[in-house]
């Protein structure tokens, strides 16, 4: 059992950074590639960005790339989306999801465990 916490979400405009995190509790954090995902209002959950259980391969949806950076720390049990040059259509409610049994997927069917999300708003 895995539980995911995200933070660092908010209000900025046009061009801004945001990092967020997300921090896992439990053992075997190492154990699970992880995924952030991304709902806008009246739109189904995408996949934003992944990194694998080593954390030495990372993948990102074509209109993110590069301008967000997923990262994790494994000391910390955390791991990270720094996003910047950020777009209002970036505006969403974003997820990070956990997976023991892919190391590579993008559908988030696939990915056994989620947070509960954080907001992040951007204004043109």
């Amino acid at each position: 059992q895995v539980q995911l916490v995200e933070s660092g979400g908010g209000l900025v405009q046009a061009g801004d950074s945001l990092r967020l995190s997300c921090r896992a509790s439990g053992r075997s954090f190492s154990s699970y590639a992880m995924g952030w995902f991304r709902q806008a209002p009246g739109k189904e959950r995408e996949f934003v960005a992944q990194i694998t259980r080593s954390g030495l391969s990372t993948y990102y949806t074509h209109s993110v790339e590069g301008r967000f950076t997923v990262s994790r720390d494994a000391a910390k049990n955390t791991v990270y989306l720094q996003m910047n040059s950020l777009k209002p259509e970036d505006t969403a409610v974003y997820y990070c999801a956990a997976t023991s049994t892919y190391d590579i997927s993008e559908n988030p069917v696939n990915y056994d465990y989620w947070g509960q999300g954080t907001q992040v708003t951007v204004s043109s």
